[in-house]
C-alpha cells in the first residue's frame, strides 16, 4: 500500500516528557512516510495517544469515540490501556508498515439521564459513577431490567465494564474482568449497613442484554455528581437513569504478544 496521504493523529498529555516522546514520536513517522497532522483529523487511519491511561481516555472522549483505531506510547504510571513504551517506537512502526498487528475491540457503557423534560446521553469506556455531590450520601432505588433491587445509601455506585473492571472498580473491590466477557459490573462505593440502611457490599454482575436503572431520592441537596471516566457532570433534580451498553465500539491496536492475563500479572501482581 502506498503510503501517500496516510494520516496518523498523535496527542501527548502535558508532560514534558511525554511532549519530547511526542516530537520525537512525529520525527519517526513523517521519516517513514506518514502524515502527522497538527489538528484532529478524522481522515486519519491511526491515534497515538502518548502519555497514561488518563490522557488516552481524555483523548477518546474529546473527539467524540471516533471509529479510528487507538494506540498508546506510555509515559505514565500503570498504563494498562497503553501498548507501547517508549523504547519500541521504531519497532512499533515497523510493525505497523507491514500489519503485524490485530485490532481488539472494546464495548462501551451509556447513560441515559432524565432531568425535568431534559434527557442526557453520555458515553465511556471505563466506568460510570453515580454519586450524591459534595460528599452527600447518596439514596438510590435501584432496578435491573424489571425487577427492583434495592434502596442503596452510600457515597455512591460504580457501573463498570469490562475494560474499565481494572480501574477504579478494582479499587473499590470490584472484580476484574476478561474483556472477551459481555457483562457489566454494579460495585458500591461506600455502602452503608447499619439497621437504618442496608445495602449490598459487593460488586453485582449484569447481563447485557438488561439495563441498570437508577432513580435517585433527595433528601436536603437536588444535585447528582455523574462522573465518566474521571470526567464530572452535574444535574439539577435528576428522575431517573438508565445504563446498558452503547452501541459504539473503541478499537485498540494489540502487537502480537499481547495478552490480557499476562498484562494483569504484570500490573497488578
Amino acid at each position: 500500500m502506498s503510503l501517500e496521504n496516510r494520516l496518523i493523529n498523535v496527542f501527548a498529555n502535558e508532560n514534558a516528557v511525554s511532549r519530547e516522546i511526542k516530537r520525537l514520536l512525529k520525527q519517526k513517522l513523517e521519516k517513514s512516510g506518514f502524515v502527522v497532522p497538527r489538528e484532529f483529523d478524522p481522515c486519519s487511519e491511526l491515534v497515538i495517544c502518548v502519555g497514561g491511561d488518563g490522557s488516552f481516555l481524555h483523548t477518546l472522549n474529546r473527539y467524540d469515540f471516533p471509529e479510528i483505531p487507538f494506540v498508546g506510547v506510555n509515559t505514565g504510571h500503570l498504563g494498562f490501556f497503553q501498548e507501547i513504551y517508549p523504547d519500541q517506537l521504531d519497532e512499533f512502526i515497523f510493525k505497523y508498515k507491514k500489519g503485524d498487528y490485530s485490532i481488539q475491540e472494546f464495548k462501551t457503557i451509556g447513560a441515559y439521564i432524565s432531568s425535568g423534560k431534559e434527557k442526557t446521553r453520555l458515553r465511556g469506556l471505563n466506568e460510570i459513577v453515580i454519586r450524591g455531590d459534595k460528599s452527600i450520601t447518596a439514596h438510590l432505588n435501584i432496578s435491573i431490567g424489571d425487577s427492583f433491587v434495592e434502596r442503596f445509601s452510600g457515597d455512591g455506585i460504580l457501573v463498570a465494564t469490562p475494560a474499565g473492571s481494572t480501574a477504579y472498580n478494582y479499587a473499590l473491590g470490584g472484580c476484574i474482568v476478561d474483556p472477551r466477557l459481555s457483562l457489566l459490573q454494579i460495585t458500591p462505593i461506600a455502602p452503608m449497613n447499619t439497621t437504618a440502611y442496608r445495602s449490598f457490599t459487593s460488586s453485582l454482575i449484569v447481563p447485557p442484554e438488561l439495563s441498570i436503572n437508577i432513580f435517585p431520592e433527595y433528601t436536603s441537596e437536588s444535585t447528582i455528581l455523574i462522573i465518566v471516566d474521571g470526567m464530572e457532570y452535574r444535574y439539577q433534580e435528576i428522575t431517573d437513569i438508565s445504563i446498558n451498553f452503547s452501541k459504539t465500539r473503541v478499537k485498540m491496536i494489540r502487537l502480537a504478544n499481547y495478552d490480557f492475563w499476562n498484562k494483569v500479572k504484570s500490573k497488578f501482581l
